[in-house]
């Protein structure tokens, strides 16, 4: 197991080196890696950032959105071609960082509604043009994790077992389940349950709180939570994601208007210092 911290707390640029500093940091804090949001692809800029984390000692892992402009379930192939030509920009970038796994709801445009639920033509074109990137990521040893997210921010995937079911009509080697238990908690009936039943297609974890804010001071069922993933033998990251107000774009985005912990290292702190502690307790 790996503990990583994802940086939309501070930034959505983080090959800008005004940010090494803080990735020293969290190196110091005791974090195995950092996760990378790759929102404008840029081989060349994400390559000399990969230097500077291996300099650091810092692993990676990726993650990404689609928005509307480059939606995989679009009915205008236009758009689709524009999201498989841009989520292939992005795996360039994950291939020159050095991230082997990049994550996120990359199977549909976050936010986008059509006051529906999704239809199986929604469907199909998602696995069609995901298919496509996934065949791209594996030529260079990346994996794609594709994270449910709650019903309030997209409608193709909603839950575990919606994953489980895309993950398996896809049929590729290189992907998996990203389980966010922000998500979870809002749209699993039996958290644990998921887990268990779906633990060999998991393949990446953010730990993120109900409110976004601390891991382990919030509402999430972290006792059944850990007890699931280390007795199902889950043995990748453990991510934390949370949100503040520092990206005013981000906090539009993730509904975060109040200041609900210390200051955003502090939470990097006490949240690592949370998972390795109920980690510890378990194996």
């Amino acid at each position: 197991m790996k503990v990583g911290m994802n940086l939309f707390l501070w930034t959505d640029d983080p090959a800008d080196e005004a940010h090494l500093p803080l990735y020293a940091r969290l190196k110091d804090m005791g974090f195995d890696g950092i996760e990378l949001p790759i929102f404008n692809p840029d081989p060349e800029k994400f390559a000399q950032l990969g230097a500077r984390l291996d300099d650091l000692g810092l692993e990676r892992t990726a993650i990404t959105i689609c928005n509307p402009e480059n939606d995989p379930i679009s009915p205008d192939a236009s758009i689709r071609k524009a999201a498989s030509e841009r989520l292939e920009r992005v795996v360039d970038s994950c291939e020159a960082v050095g991230s082997s796994l990049l994550g996120g709801p990359l199977y549909a445009a976050i936010g986008q509604f059509s006051g529906a639920g999704a239809t199986e033509a929604e469907w199909e074109r998602s696995l069609s043009v995901i298919g496509g990137v996934a065949d791209y990521a594996a030529r260079a040893n990346i994996k794609l994790s594709f994270e449910f997210l709650n019903r309030f921010e997209i409608y193709l995937l909603n839950s575990t077992e919606d994953t489980a079911r895309y993950v398996k009509e896809l049929d590729r080697p290189n992907v998996g389940i990203h389980y966010d238990t922000f998500h979870a908690h809002i749209e699993e009936k039996d958290s644990p349950h998921a887990i268990r039943t779906h633990a060999d297609a998991i393949t990446h974890v953010h730990i993120s709180e109900n409110d976004r804010s601390t891991p382990g001071r919030g509402q999430v069922a972290w006792d059944s939570t850990f007890d699931a993933l280390v007795q199902s033998g889950y043995d990748g990251w453990l991510t934390i994601e949370a949100f503040g107000g520092t990206l005013p774009s981000l906090a539009a985005a993730t509904k975060i208007w109040r200041q609900m912990f210390e200051d955003e290292e502090t939470l990097a702190r006490e949240g690592h210092d949370f998972i390795r502690r109920e980690w510890a307790k378990r194996i």
